[in-house]
């Protein structure tokens, strides 16, 4: 929307990358089961621009898991308002940690 553009009228990087970090702590909280929180975020790049109006996806990965951390993947894809083409405008890698009730580290069970 207009509130999230640049003076320049792109998209503002800060909104792609908070969008990111929602979607890469909807991730840690499901595979930690319970609270994580971003801890890091590295390697935030953004190769292509996105336009008012542009459907926004998240795609996450895990890249590794520590016993209390996870470090993410998260590439973000734009989508034309009015078509298909997509392109990527923005990727980065997020570390979260589990934390427990009273704000510790907590391991995060195995996955089978």
């Amino acid at each position: 929307m207009p509130a999230d553009t640049n003076p320049y009228g792109g998209v503002f990087g800060g909104w792609l990358m908070g969008q990111m970090g929602l979607a890469c702590g909807s991730f840690a909280s499901r595979h930690s089961n319970g609270k994580a929180i971003l801890v890091a975020a590295d390697a935030v790049r953004f190769p292509g621009a996105m336009a008012v109006g542009d459907e926004l996806s998240v795609y996450v990965d895990l890249l590794r898991q520590g016993r209390t951390s996870l470090r993410l993947k998260a590439e973000a894809v734009a989508r034309v308002r009015d078509g298909e083409a997509e392109k990527v405008v923005a990727e980065g890698e997020f570390t979260f940690v589990a934390l427990d009730g009273d704000g510790q580290p907590r391991a995060i069970p195995a996955k089978p």
